[in-house]
């Protein structure tokens, strides 16, 4: 007998990022709105961004060059398009959603930058996301070099720009012999599977201040799926899920970090609140 029934949320999350390969960003990353919108059309959100491809496509003349395409890209998406960063509410969550995104025009530097790399990508750009420190930006990779963009203001940052900003979180010398190095260190590509977890720990951020239990276990969910061998997110979600009074389930995801974190700076603590949760069984 066929099972026609649509997979849960988490089961279309799980097949979308179950391998490297080919694995669509845009969609995973606007299947995560499903933790708020569980009716979401996430093919109509896709749709909406066709939309907005055709619309660039039709504004690149065929014989532009890449550093031509960026220009056309930028007036586009900052400029007509009028995509920014949510100065006035930036702990927002849905600004880390991508339907939200679209409507609004306004998000966080990943979100910005998710729209922006699949814009990027179909007017032909070598375009990847930067987990840069300070916040995400992104970067087209021409011949002669490489244009980074901090998708929250749409400005083009110039070396000493991001040597300032590396500055302010690893101080450093930024005329030494190192500057170089430590610049291509932190520009280098960060794959889909590294962009989705980001977003979803901005979003465990934002539930955990919030006191949100339901949810930050939907996106303890997510993360365990996603990075399977990221053992503190099951500590995460056991100690969420134990506020919420499922204590099997948490003493489960408790013993799992237990085991497979044994230099754990937390074992002590964590094994206090495992063998009082069993005790409460």
């Amino acid at each position: 007998m066929l099972n026609l029934a649509p997979p849960t949320p988490l089961a279309y999350f799980a097949s979308l990022v179950a391998s490297d390969e080919a694995l669509p960003l845009l969609e995973a990353a606007a299947a995560l709105a499903l933790l708020e919108a569980p009716g979401l059309d996430v093919q109509q959100v896709l749709a909406d961004v066709d939309r907005l491809q055709a619309r660039l496509a039709r504004r690149v003349p065929p014989d532009a060059g890449a550093l031509d395409r960026v220009r056309y890209l930028g007036q586009f998406f900052f400029g007509e398009l009028g995509f920014a960063g949510n100065v006035n509410d930036y702990y927002l969550p849905g600004n880390s959603f991508v339907h939200t995104v679209l409507h609004t025009r306004r998000g966080i530097p990943i979100s910005l930058a998710v729209l922006w790399l699949e814009l990027a990508h179909g007017i032909g750009l070598a375009a990847d996301g930067v987990g840069f420190p300070g916040h995400f930006l992104v970067q087209a990779r021409l011949t002669q070099g490489r244009v980074v963009i901090d998708p929250f203001t749409g400005q083009s940052l110039s070396r000493a720009d991001l040597l300032a900003r590396i500055d302010e979180f690893h101080p450093h010398d930024p005329y030494g012999p190192e500057a170089d190095a430590l610049l291509a260190r932190h520009l280098q590509e960060s794959p889909p599977r590294q962009i989705l977890a980001r977003m979803l720990r901005n979003l465990q951020d934002i539930y955990r201040m919030r006191q949100d239990m339901v949810r930050l276990v939907a996106v303890q969910d997510r993360l365990t799926v996603l990075l399977p061998q990221a053992w503190a997110e099951y500590r995460e979600r056991g100690l969420a899920l134990a506020q919420l009074g499922q204590h099997e389930r948490a003493a489960a995801d408790l013993a799992l970090y237990l085991r497979h974190a044994p230099q754990a700076a937390d074992r002590d603590a964590m094994a206090a609140r495992l063998a009082a949760l069993r005790a409460l069984k």
